[in-house]
């Protein structure tokens, strides 16, 4: 019943159908093109969050991300792993102010505020995301040292030099120029200090030219929200063009002891995450099935669990060609004021 009554985010429940329609057009599967979803990522990636948190959170938890995973770890164990690297990467120390550039519901940032004892502030252009995540901040204890900002991350109402540390967990990719993002977050990070990021990518796998592969991109981008998804090579060449010096980069999808995109896999059954299993996300769809039919989801609720279902396959199969990540992992440090 949580489900149905937050499906749509802060969209009008009579509007939701609609809205679908919207986002959907902004995809090659319905004849879009990149350069306006590029053009209009602001009011894609808004409309995505609105359809699909309630679903990411009923799913995966608080944190919506991959991560690599050792035999015998839960999903959950592997994602708190994941961001406790990531912090340690930072090298965060207590009481740093720390910015988390596209955090969601704030998974991530409860995690690594309580890890690290660090003042975390999460920016998010989404309006029921920010709520969402400013009620679960009073639950978990953490509302004195941890908030949020509504905000553009192209266009960041913060002044220059604001930050300690910086970091993006699966968000950067919403960015219609990774150049633009990642010269943001050089201006509001203090000199000397760092930048670390898992990213979506193509991997140098990718054959633009392959069918097969073009459909597994374009799947991936209107199941998740994305106006492109550049290749790991792209990723690099943005952060130096911004003024990041590069401290190390690398695959962690590469060295995973299993699969990071196990838990959409539907050869693969689990009980610990069983609502992300072929059975779960069935179950799951047929109660929204029910839920919309009865009034109590809005209509287009069913689309929404379709175009997710979609980005599954395509996320899984890309996995498996070794055509995509969604863990490029870099560190890179913004030069001391007397060495820019």
């Amino acid at each position: 019943m949580d489900l149905a009554s937050n499906l749509g985010g802060k969209i009008e429940k009579e509007e939701v159908l609609s809205a679908v329609e919207k986002y959907e057009k902004y995809h090659v599967c319905y004849g879009g093109q990149e350069e306006e979803r590029k053009a209009n990522y602001s009011d894609m990636v808004n409309k995505y969050y609105d359809l699909v948190t309630s679903f990411y959170e009923f799913g995966w938890g608080e944190s919506f991300h991959f991560a690599p995973r050792w035999n015998g770890e839960s999903l959950r164990e592997s994602i708190k792993r994941h961001e406790h690297f990531l912090a340690l990467q930072l090298r965060l120390q207590p009481g740093q102010k720390v910015l988390d550039v596209g955090c969601g519901i704030g998974g991530p940032l409860r995690e690594i505020s309580r890890f690290s004892s660090t003042s975390i502030t999460g920016l998010n252009n989404n309006e029921y995301q920010i709520t969402r995540g400013k009620e679960l901040n009073r639950i978990a204890g953490v509302d004195k040292t941890c908030n949020f900002i509504k905000a553009d991350f192209m266009k960041m109402p913060i002044p220059d030099n604001t930050f300690d540390a910086v970091y993006a967990i699966e968000a950067t990719c919403h960015a219609p120029d990774a150049y633009g993002c990642y010269k943001e977050i050089f201006r509001v990070l203090k000199p000397g200090q760092y930048f670390a990021a898992y990213e979506w990518c193509m991997t140098d796998s990718f054959d633009p030219q392959n069918p097969e592969h073009q459909k597994v991109k374009a799947e991936i981008e209107i199941g998740d929200g994305l106006p492109d998804i550049r290749l790991t090579t792209k990723c690099i060449e943005a952060l130096k063009q911004a003024g990041f010096e590069i401290i190390w980069e690398k695959d962690l999808a590469a060295d995973s002891p299993l699969p990071w995109y196990l838990p959409l896999d539907k050869s693969h059954f689990s009980l610990s995450s069983f609502r992300l299993t072929a059975v779960g996300r069935l179950f799951t769809k047929n109660m929204v099935k029910v839920l919309e039919y009865v009034g109590l989801a809005p209509k287009g609720s069913l689309r929404v669990q379709d175009f997710l279902e979609k980005a599954a396959e395509g996320l899984v199969e890309g996995g498996k060609k070794e055509i995509f990540t969604p863990m490029y992992f870099f560190l890179a440090r913004k030069p001391d004021s007397d060495s820019n």
